[in-house]
């Protein structure tokens, strides 16, 4: 079951946090999320799973930067989210994804208990001008059913940024 926006709010500083929070980004089953004034994009063409790859910064200032297609960026949002009793899930904006935006590639699924920031893999179509904080994605909340551990994981778990791609730790793991 998918909470409503009422829902979420009377959750909100309990069972649900979002910080900051503002009553106006409240939609009827989910919650406006906004994009952080900073960009990573990775430094190579060649990506390889089994190592870390290199990535430099990009500001966005407040008169918008243009993205340009095939350039993957990682961006963030600007809202602190944590749960500990409902799977949270990230959906881009439809006004958004009809300017040929996609701010979340593959991973939209959160876990129970995630805490932090949402890394969104931004990439477009065709250039286009972005600007800090505009509303990005929006969150919503499913109830989750029979017993289950939270999420805990060293990579991405409490992250104070944008988080590239830390697969490389999966091999090391084996």
């Amino acid at each position: 079951m998918i909470l409503s926006g009422k829902e979420i709010e009377k959750k909100i500083g309990e069972e649900i946090i979002i910080e900051p929070f503002n009553k106006k980004l409240i939609n009827p089953n989910s919650y406006n999320l906004r994009l952080h004034n900073e960009l990573l994009v990775y430094e190579n063409n060649l990506l390889d799973m089994k190592k870390p790859n290199e990535t430099r910064k990009i500001i966005i200032p407040e008169e918008g930067l243009v993205l340009q297609p095939d350039i993957l960026y990682l961006g963030r949002t600007v809202e602190y989210t944590s749960t500990e009793k409902y799977v949270p899930m990230l959906e881009g904006r439809s006004s958004i994804g009809r300017l040929g935006l996609f701010i979340h590639v593959t991973a939209g699924f959160g876990d129970v208990g995630f805490s932090g920031f949402w890394t969104l893999e931004i990439f477009c179509v065709q250039p286009i001008r972005i600007y800090p904080n505009v509303e990005i994605c929006q969150i919503y909340y499913h109830s989750i059913e029979g017993e289950y551990e939270k999420y805990n994981s060293g990579k991405y778990q409490n992250n104070k940024g944008i988080q590239p791609s830390l697969l490389y730790k999966d091999f090391e793991a084996k």
